[in-house]
């Protein structure tokens, strides 16, 4: 079965839980998912839920749990380097038939790496894994790149009347 490009982006909600989705579906029919998280770090509520398909679904972290403003720190750009190393090395193991990289687009936004770095990965994924790659701000030569692109917009939020974000919903 040919494996495809996926990509979740845009201001809208979404994205991460529609990655997850995928992430579980595909768990279900008996395959292996890796879910390397660029920027992020802790214990959110996703993770917590995916351990209980910790046969099926690994999930990394690779991030500081913080917003990167400005020039990032040497810090968070060697972990993302360390996500991009283990996703080439886990795309080259045949191990996983789905690889996810969450907020991956928003990393090489804020250039934890480069676009291009993404477009490596992109041209060296095995034609069997699907690969998705999540978060706002996907650049154009990425779009071009993909097979599937999906773009979130987000037309009404409650965000914008004050509401914080809600475990269980959000985080």
């Amino acid at each position: 079965m040919k494996g495809y490009v996926h990509i979740y982006t845009g201001n809208g909600k979404g994205k991460t839980t529609a990655a997850l989705g995928l992430a579980i579906r595909a768990a279900g029919a008996g395959y292996k998912v890796f879910i390397a998280q660029f920027i992020k770090m802790g214990e959110f509520s996703e993770i917590k839920a995916l351990k209980r398909f910790s046969d099926l679904i690994t999930v990394e972290q690779f991030g500081l749990g913080r917003f990167v403003k400005g020039r990032p720190s040497p810090e968070d750009i060697e972990a993302a380097q360390k996500g991009l190393a283990k996703i080439k090395s886990i795309l080259s193991s045949g191990e996983y038939r789905i690889v996810i990289m969450e907020e991956a687009n928003v990393a090489a936004k804020l250039e934890l790496f480069s676009v291009q770095d993404l477009l490596d990965i992109i041209s060296v994924k095995p034609k069997e894994i699907e690969l998705v790659i999540t978060g706002r701000g996907a650049d154009p030569r990425i779009i071009e790149k993909a097979d599937l692109v999906t773009e979130m917009k987000e037309i009404k939020h409650y965000y914008q009347k004050g509401v914080p974000a809600r475990v269980g919903i959000e985080k």
